[in-house]
């Protein structure tokens, strides 16, 4: 009895003791059985294992083994990349033996001074391809490139837009900041000269700049022409620099003396006494009395109005006592080209600029020196581009009176515009006019001599100089457009006519006029109803 009692005690225990020893052999026989995968922790083998040695071994081997496969495959990489480089510089030599660079201009870190000569080298032949000491032919008339001007304060320039004005202070920072850099590096090569140090110098300051000119081409890089005041009256200092689209760099540093520069003004005319008279004025005024070194040639065609003409010529002769001008009197046909061909061709003094003229043009002394800064004799010829005047009695049709004309003549979007499609008013030397073969004389009445001359220009190797002009102002008069002018001409003269009356607002409000009548009238109505 106490035996069975016994045994029913112990066997709880019994079958305790065998559920534990079955799962400790269920996870040994997992450890043991279980396959690797591949991104398995590695399992070590047990402590007391008889195979611990031959377990440590084979893990470190299949390692070893991975470890030189992917150190084969990086070589094989490197290798192939080597080999495509090697090509490539196969191929860029192949290149640079095919066309060699004329500077040699080639960066080689090991030698930074030869690497910055050669830069330097490289920033002048930009120079040399740019317009600078040369002119480069040109296929037409809208190939050429403009220059705008500008001061210490303004900007004048062709390409306004809607939103731009033709005389502006320049708004965009990087703009005032480009034209800011030039004027002091100007300025500091003329209190810099090149030469005697010892000497003493005039210091100069941005108060002795007048103006200065300057154009992009695109591929080249940025040419600044800017005219200082000289030592008298009549001497300037005249700086050109280049901006390769780098440093800016001097080109030149030059004196310019124009005390004994002449300018034959020459004027073709017929009829139009009153208009001429009124040229007379600003010609006394500003040519005579400001300037004083200028000769007057007067083309006349027909005898219409002629004695008046003379009349006017010679009592401005006697009152200013001013005898430097040609009267010649031909009995044909008016034709622009012809009258200026031969005013030209009957100068018999010595190489003089000529500036070419019409009655209804508005210049001052400051503009005759710009006319003489910007020709040189077999080199370059100026091409202005004149302010034209809108019509008075449609600028002015809402005040009480129109202006005196000096107080008209302001370069504003509401008073006029760049008259960028007029070639007639042009500054060259007589040299230069005649070597290009002067006008074509086959050009009758108005309009394309100017243009055909211009092209004659743009064909040859002198350097054109293309700029608004804040000096020169072309008065508004009705324009006629005759009937014996050819389709050609007669289509100009109608847009050149359009073009003179008004701004695209002006115009569009005396259209919409009767539009803006009624308006205002119902408007009047209903305000009287209320």
């Amino acid at each position: 009895m106490m035996l069975r009692r016994g045994f029913i005690l112990f066997l709880p225990r019994l079958v305790g003791l065998l559920v534990v020893a079955c799962c400790l052999v269920s996870i040994v026989y997992m450890l043991a059985c279980t396959p690797k995968g591949d991104n398995q922790q590695l399992v070590l083998p047990r402590v007391h294992s008889p195979t611990v040695k031959e377990g440590y071994e084979a893990i470190l081997q299949e390692r070893e083994e991975q470890h030189r496969n992917y150190i084969i495959s990086l070589k094989k990489q490197i290798a192939q990349l080597k080999a495509e480089l090697q090509g490539r510089n196969e191929q860029l030599k192949n290149v640079q033996d095919k066309y060699p660079d004329p500077l040699d201009i080639r960066l080689d870190h090991s030698n930074p001074e030869k690497v910055q000569a050669n830069l330097l080298a490289f920033l002048r032949s930009q120079i040399d391809k740019a317009e600078v000491h040369s002119g480069v032919k040109l296929s037409t008339e809208y190939a050429a490139v403009p220059f705008e001007s500008f001061t210490l304060q303004k900007v004048y320039q062709l390409e306004t837009g809607l939103t731009r004005h033709p005389e502006e202070k320049p708004v965009r920072k990087d703009k005032r900041d480009e034209l800011i850099e030039v004027i002091e590096l100007a300025v500091g090569s003329l209190n810099n000269p090149e030469g005697d140090s010892n000497a003493k110098h005039r210091v100069y300051t941005a108060s002795d700049f007048i103006e200065g000119i300057y154009r992009t081409e695109k591929d080249k890089g940025t040419l600044y022409e800017l005219t200082f005041k000289g030592d008298t009256k009549h001497q300037f200092k005249k700086i050109v620099l280049f901006r390769p689209f780098g440093p800016v760099m001097k080109v030149k540093n030059e004196d310019v003396n124009m005390a004994d520069t002449l300018i034959n003004v020459i004027v073709p005319l017929a009829k139009r006494a009153s208009k001429f008279r009124q040229f007379m004025e600003n010609f006394r005024e500003m040519g005579i009395q400001q300037d004083g070194r200028i000769h007057l040639t007067v083309v006349y065609f027909g005898k219409e109005q002629m004695n008046e003409v003379r009349a006017i010529l010679e009592n401005t002769s006697k009152s200013a006592n001013f005898k430097n001008f040609t009267f010649i009197q031909l009995n044909e046909e008016f034709s622009r080209g012809k009258g200026l061909d031969i005013g030209a061709r009957f100068w018999k003094g010595s190489n003089v600029v000529l500036f070419f003229c019409d009655v209804d043009i508005y210049f001052t002394a400051e503009f005759l020196n710009s006319c003489r800064l910007n020709t040189q004799p077999g080199k370059k010829v100026f091409y202005p581009v004149l302010f034209s005047q809108y019509n008075p009695s449609i600028i002015y049709g809402h005040h009480d009176s129109i202006p005196s004309l000096e107080q008209q003549l302001i370069i504003k979007k509401e008073t006029g515009f760049w008259r960028d499609f007029g070639f007639g008013m042009t500054c060259q030397y007589r040299s230069d006019f005649i070597n290009i073969g002067g006008f074509d004389l086959d050009i009758k009445g108005w309009g394309g001599e100017d243009v055909h001359l211009y092209r004659k220009y743009l064909h040859s190797n002198l350097i054109v100089i293309r700029t608004p002009v804040r000096s020169l102002f072309h008065l508004w008069h009705e324009k006629q457009c005759l009937d014996e002018l050819t389709p050609e001409q007669y289509k100009m003269c109608m847009q050149s006519k359009a073009m003179n009356e008004g701004s695209h607002g002006q115009l569009g409000m005396l259209v919409f006029k009767q539009e803006i009548e009624t308006h205002l009238h119902r408007q009047k109505l209903s305000n009287k109803k209320t």
